[in-house]
């Protein structure tokens, strides 16, 4: 259950800045002070991905990247669980 909310945290703090990069939303207050306290929860985790990943320019594909790898994760955890 952590980790889905974890993927949904993920998936908001995406849109959002969605939202800001092609301007959507305008200097909401509310939108920023929320994305600001999502991108401290979630920049200690996903800055060594964007390290790793080349520069796409607007967009970025950590995110993405970390979904997938704990998506991975939980995979690996509940055949090994499963097995035993």
């Amino acid at each position: 259950m952590l980790t889905n909310v974890f993927v949904m945290l993920i998936i908001i703090q995406f849109i959002i800045g969605l939202l800001f990069a092609f301007n959507v939303v305008g200097r909401n207050e509310f939108l920023m002070s929320f994305y600001d306290g999502i991108n401290r929860l979630l920049d200690p985790v996903l800055r060594p991905i964007r390290n790793l990943l080349p520069q796409t320019g607007m967009i970025d594909f950590s995110p993405l990247v970390l979904i997938i790898a704990l998506n991975i994760i939980l995979i690996v955890l509940g055949n090994i669980i499963y097995s035993l």
